[in-house]
């Protein structure tokens, strides 16, 4: 069964989705952060994805007592991704309470520090955010495309015990038109020893069943849920069928 992972993104402590990682295309919602973590872990989730998008903009975290609340929730896992650029940051994160840290440009453009943290912290911990547009890695809030496509990237990584990707298609995030079914089954089928986790334009439960159909394991849902497009009961259906 693929699991679901919803999707948080904050900013001040609120609940926020950019379009396409546009700060001034932003939707605010008013349920606090924890409160949405514990509605999630009753429907059954057992993992959360977060981005501290104030973080992301100051390259290290600022929302750590954000995390902290959700952190008590019982039951459910947080992933933290944004401003993770150096050793205090992660582990900061990681005494704040997040089971998993992500990190992105670091591993695009510093890829010896990325490797050194798998290996200090632990690959079953460190997660690689893994962000492309038309197969090429970008960094920076999506602001700079590398000269790097994203088999190279998990190249790199592999003899370091990588075994978590989060893979964005940027085109799709956001936009509740779908994820890239065939990006995501070319890499998992090329790295069958990783978990992937799909992200970017789920727009219905039909597209996580497709997933699944397609032995995907791990999908992010954000939009789609904030939207009303996926409920929290269709999901703890969904978790309760399998």
């Amino acid at each position: 069964m693929i699991e679901i992972i919803p999707a948080i993104d904050i900013i001040g402590g609120r609940c926020v989705r950019l379009a396409q990682g546009d700060y001034d295309r932003r939707t605010t919602y008013e349920a606090e952060p924890a409160e949405m973590v514990q509605r999630f872990a009753d429907c059954g989730v057992t993992r959360v994805h977060i981005v501290d998008l104030d973080g992301a903009k100051a390259a290290r975290p600022k929302n750590l007592a954000t995390l902290e609340r959700m952190a008590r929730v019982e039951g459910v896992s947080i992933e933290w991704g944004g401003g993770l650029k150096d050793e205090t940051s992660v582990r900061q994160v990681f005494d704040a309470g997040a089971a998993y840290a992500i990190v992105g440009s670091v591993a695009a453009k510093q890829p010896d520090l990325f490797s050194t943290w798998l290996r200090t912290f632990g690959a079953e911990r460190m997660v690689l955010g893994a962000d492309v547009r038309e197969g090429k890695v970008s960094v920076s809030g999506w602001m700079e495309d590398l000269d790097l496509c994203i088999e190279h990237l998990i190249d790199l990584f592999r003899p370091h015990g990588l075994r978590q990707v989060i893979c964005t298609d940027i085109s799709r995030d956001g936009m509740l038109q779908g994820p890239s079914f065939d990006l995501y089954t070319h890499l998992q089928a090329a790295y069958p020893d990783i978990d992937f986790t799909v992200s970017g334009g789920i727009s219905s439960m039909d597209d996580i069943r497709r997933l699944d159909s397609l032995n995907l394991r791990k999908v992010i849902v954000g939009k789609a849920i904030y939207e009303g497009r996926i409920s929290l009961k269709d999901i703890a259906s969904y978790i309760i069928s399998q």
